[in-house]
């Protein structure tokens, strides 16, 4: 409850004595109220009474009965994590040994999202160049430009809190659709083209260190002709479930290797599983599109580490002798995330791009891995997929030659027409449909005598220091309650 409290206050405590327990605000359900589905309240529940809602048991019945072919993707934070499942130390980079395990699950392919983490950074990065360019006058557009700076979209539990919370920083949101979605949407449009089959006839799982995956594979825009771009979605923790349920010790067993075209991934998609990797990411790949030199250190040393916000600047040279200055800044938490959007609404903090992530750490730290106890274990999760990208022959996205081939049969160049019917989305405003009617406002929004009362005689506690709630729409009058009838006589 107090990892909530700390930047979103959905879980309280209510009542007193026998019936004191903890709930939702408002008492309503997990979908009226403000949570985003992060999964920081499951990950540090030292009971268990907390979980995601599991989905192994259905996959493993698909796997079982083979009326589908199975594809699974595995997020880069995954494989840094999944080791500890089996009993290995934090930080074990178990790759080859978690694609072995997925193929004695009975899955047909296994597929690697960095793939689509490369494939995102081609569009998320073009998307943000041209952004650039119209801010600096270098182009022209026909509408009204969208605004600077742009923040990233990959994490869904981020997207959330900006439709409830923040609606008018949706034009501020990259278009792209997360790693995920772009993999399943590749794999259901494209790949089932080039092997003759139908998207119907393939179930698609994805392997995510995060909850709230779930409910962005669950959206109805991630899908078109009537079928969804991702089927399921697993957490570490129910991969390591499934392993143990089938006996399949995934430590012990031999490396095997993911499945082209699409398991072809860089060392940049890899850091998409640390906070500050998907900013360096896009940054190994700008510089070069914008510059046509190499970046003299692909190591982006300001935005690494666990630091809750991060500030860098990177100098562009364009034609000629002009240069200008791309400021960026990178933050992970919930806490971070408010603090950051409203020194930017209030004009004390100017970017140009903004990576977010709502789970401290970045995915590595997300509601869906493993519950692994330590001081160090991010630390170690973070070293490991830096050690990863070091050590890898590609790492630039562009340079990724699976993608280099999709653009050039499928989809022409990045964020063209074809792109964005495939990989980009549209966000929409649900600051009214969630909270119970009720949604936090800054301290100086004044709260109503009727609220205030209402929390008084609920004996509800109040929101975090700082925010106050403000009703969306005036409570119902409630009835006189009659006088309270007087006994006869006084006894013992």
């Amino acid at each position: 409850m107090a990892t909530c409290e700390e930047g979103m206050n959905v879980l309280g405590m209510f009542n007193r004595g026998r019936d004191r327990h903890i709930g939702f605000y408002h008492e309503s359900d997990l979908e009226l109220s403000k949570c985003i589905e992060c999964g920081q309240c499951v990950s540090v529940c030292p009971v268990g009474a907390l979980s995601e809602h599991t989905s192994w048991r259905q996959v493993l019945s698909l796997l079982q009965s083979k009326r589908k072919i199975m594809v699974a993707q595995t997020a880069p934070a995954v494989r840094v994590a999944i080791g500890e499942e089996a009993g290995l130390a934090p930080g074990s980079v178990t790759t080859g040994q978690m694609v072995a395990g997925l193929k004695r699950l009975g899955f047909d392919y296994v597929f690697d999202t960095d793939f689509a983490a490369d494939l995102t950074i081609m569009e998320e990065g073009m998307e943000l160049l041209q952004r650039l360019k119209l801010a600096w006058g270098l182009e022209k557009s026909a509408g009204t430009p969208p605004p600077l700076p742009m923040f990233t979209s990959c994490c869904p539990a981020w997207v959330t809190l900006v439709e409830t919370e923040y609606p008018e920083l949706i034009p501020n949101l990259s278009s792209c659709k997360s790693p995920q979605q772009m993999m399943g949407a590749t794999v259901k449009a494209v790949w089932c083209k080039r092997n003759n089959l139908q998207p119907e006839d393939v179930c698609m799982v994805s392997i995510m260190p995060c909850t709230a995956k779930k409910h962005e594979a669950a959206r109805p825009e991630m899908g078109r002709d009537g079928y969804k771009d991702i089927d399921h979605v697993l957490t570490t923790r129910e991969l390591g479930r499934m392993f143990r349920f089938q006996h399949i010790d995934m430590a012990s067993l031999p490396k095997d290797s993911y499945d082209d075209p699409m398991g072809t991934g860089s060392g940049a998609g890899v850091l998409f599983g640390n906070t500050g990797g998907v900013m360096e990411a896009a940054v190994r790949t700008v510089y070069e599109v914008v510059t046509g030199k190499e970046l003299p250190h692909l190591s982006l040393e300001a935005v690494r580490g666990l630091k809750g916000t991060k500030e860098a600047s990177l100098q562009l040279q364009l034609d000629g002798d002009t240069t200008k200055t791309v400021r960026v800044a990178v933050c992970s938490g919930v806490v971070n995330a408010r603090k950051l959007v409203e020194d930017v609404r209030a004009g004390t903090a100017n970017y140009d791009f903004v990576e977010v992530m709502s789970c401290p750490g970045g995915c590595i730290g997300g509601g869906g891995q493993p519950k692994t106890k330590g001081p160090d274990v991010l630390q170690r999760r973070m070293a490991a997929v830096y050690s990863i990208d070091s050590n890898m022959h590609l790492r630039k996205s562009h340079e990724n030659p699976q993608i280099k081939k999709l653009y050039a049969d499928e989809l022409g160049k990045p964020n063209s027409e074809e792109a964005h019917h495939l990989l980009h989305t549209k966000y929409h405003d649900r600051s009214t449909e969630r909270g119970s009617g009720a949604v936090f406002a800054k301290e100086d929004a004044p709260m109503p005598e009727e609220v205030a009362a209402a929390l008084h005689e609920s004996n509800m506690p109040g929101p975090a220091a700082g925010w106050k709630f403000q009703p969306l729409f005036k409570p119902q009058q409630q009835p006189e309650a009659p006088p309270r009838r007087q006994p006869a006589t006084r006894g013992f």
